[in-house]
């Protein structure tokens, strides 16, 4: 098969040293070329032709976001992962790259005692990420040769309509994501209703601080106030929630009013916060009126959730393969039949609001502009 071709861009000598060492371990994977900046990659790129780019923000000449945005026009499908660090820039940066269209981030390895457990850290942190987002043409080249195609599972067909009167009415909005889903996010959150007539929660799977600037992020461009969820805090109509890193976010209901509940129980698919535990816990408040969204990810977060909300008659719908930037979590739900529906990512807030405005014949859905939808994910 052939090695996914890899390019460091890195105004640090070291960090490039590291971080083509970390992969040259790897026998699928292959350090192509290196820069020091953003203008020099751009340079060598044609002549690189890598199959990934792992891009430092803060950098001499041409830094990382305007790197990217370069990127973006020229190699609009080519994968881009972000070296980022934990400090308040560094996520800030990192959540504005992901919303330009960097498809994942890794933190800079930190605190390793020695020269090997750097490698490891670094190692540990990339290669899975490359690997999630090798171009599919690669897993075919593997396999061809030794078996014929497995035809794919048939989809789900929805229960009549999806958005028409047997649909019951929507409560709350619950959405789950992770690689690829800062992006998504703004996408989908640009095209809902600004005065959203339900609740929204949100599980992105991402570090602290990180999601706090992913919340103001979301409210700064799309038109819906989104902030970072506390512990005891309303849950109401209008306003959306993200669940805090290293916290899970579950729904509770007492004296008639919902609240945000987070908690440090143990991971659930390697992720705290679990899109898993928030779907349960939507399941058991609104019932047959939760209304669950599965955008891009790894792994298959929300799939158990998923099957939960849909046990207590509500719905699922997912991102499809073609716009997602790797089709693990949507893809679980949809081949294990839970997912009501299929959608690009452009038509899920259309279909979402065909679903709000079940059993609300007064509500008039009101938009952002096509300017401003455009200006929040640009």
């Amino acid at each position: 098969m052939p090695k996914i071709g890899v390019m460091v861009v890195d105004d640090s000598v070291v960090v490039r040293q590291v971080v083509s060492q970390a992969l040259a371990q790897d026998p699928d994977i292959e350090v192509v070329g290196v820069a020091a900046n953003g203008k020099i990659a751009l340079a060598r790129l044609p002549q690189l032709n890598p199959d990934m780019v792992i891009l430092d923000i803060e950098m001499p000449e041409m830094d990382g976001l305007t790197t990217l945005r370069e990127i973006r026009k020229q190699y609009p499908k080519l994968p881009v992962v972000m070296f980022s660090t934990l400090t308040e820039f560094g996520a800030s940066a990192t959540v504005q790259a992901l919303t330009l269209g960097a498809n994942d981030y890794v933190h800079k390895p930190s605190g390793a005692e020695t020269i090997s457990e750097g490698l490891r850290q670094t190692r540990e942190a990339i290669v899975p990420k490359l690997k999630a987002l090798v171009p599919a043409k690669r897993t075919a080249a593997a396999t061809a040769a030794v078996k014929a195609p497995v035809p794919a599972p048939a989809l789900p067909v929805n229960l009549t309509s999806l958005a028409g009167n047997h649909s019951p009415k929507v409560e709350a909005l619950v959405i789950g994501a992770s690689t690829g889903g800062p992006n998504a996010l703004a996408v989908l959150l640009s095209g809902l209703p600004r005065n959203l007539p339900v609740p929204l929660l949100i599980v992105q799977h991402m570090p602290p601080m990180f999601t706090r600037m992913l919340a103001t992020h979301l409210t700064a461009h799309c038109g819906i106030p989104v902030s970072e969820a506390s512990d005891g805090m309303l849950v109401r109509v209008g306003q959306g929630l993200v669940a805090p890193g290293n916290y899970h976010l579950a729904v509770a209901r007492h004296n008639g009013e919902v609240t945000a509940h987070l908690n440090q129980d143990p991971p659930e698919n390697s992720c705290r916060p679990a899109v898993d535990v928030l779907f349960r816990s939507a399941a058991a408040v609104y019932g047959q009126g939760t209304l669950a969204v599965v955008l891009t990810g790894m792994g298959q977060d929300g799939l158990r959730g998923g099957r939960e909300i849909r046990e207590a008659g509500g719905s699922v719908i997912a991102q499809d393969e073609a716009t997602s930037v790797v089709w693990g979590m949507p893809g679980a739900v949809v081949k294990a039949g839970v997912a009501e529906a299929v959608r690009p990512l452009e038509e899920l807030a259309l279909l979402i609001t065909q679903k709000l405005q079940v059993g609300r014949p007064g509500w008039q859905p009101q938009h952002l502009s096509s300017a401003a939808r455009t200006a929040a994910v640009v």
